[in-house]
């Protein structure tokens, strides 16, 4: 099950279905437990800002945090995949920039964060092939064409 909790007033009308969508493309595409769960979290650049200096040690702000869990619920013995945070404004201005819409944007950071719930990184040259390719699948099979994280 996916949660989507929204924190931020402006977002588009059907942004959190999309979401959702896109994080349950990543889980197939990745074979995940298909009876997991997560949440993503719509919020803004100071709590993304906040957590990534109190969690990661990197004073700044990002587009997109994942925090992965090995919970079960108690309730259904199913895992707890973790959590994915957005920053509503930071997805909106990359958007602008790329040329396209933020539904587009929030959806790839969306899958690029189930990536990351799901042991993905892209320190290493050879985890970042693997995860970039995994990714443009994921966004092709969305509709989504040939949108891509760029990186600082």
């Amino acid at each position: 099950m996916i949660f989507v909790e929204n924190q931020y007033d402006l977002t588009p009308a059907a942004l959190p279905e999309l979401l959702e969508r896109a994080a349950l493309a990543a889980l197939q595409n990745q074979s995940a437990p298909q009876d997991g769960s997560l949440t993503i979290v719509l919020t803004d650049d100071d709590q993304l800002h906040n957590l990534n200096r109190d969690y990661l040690g990197v004073d700044s702000t990002t587009d997109v945090l994942s925090f992965p869990s090995d919970e079960t619920d108690p309730e259904t013995n199913s895992p707890y995949l973790g959590d994915i945070l957005v920053s509503l404004p930071r997805a909106a201005s990359q958007a602008e920039s790329a040329g396209h819409a933020i539904e587009a944007e929030a959806q790839l950071l969306v899958v690029h964060g189930v990536l990351h719930l799901l042991g993905h990184d892209h320190t290493e040259a050879e985890e970042k092939e693997r995860m970039w390719q995994a990714q443009a699948q994921i966004l092709a099979q969305l509709g989504l064409g040939d949108i891509q994280i760029r990186e600082s």
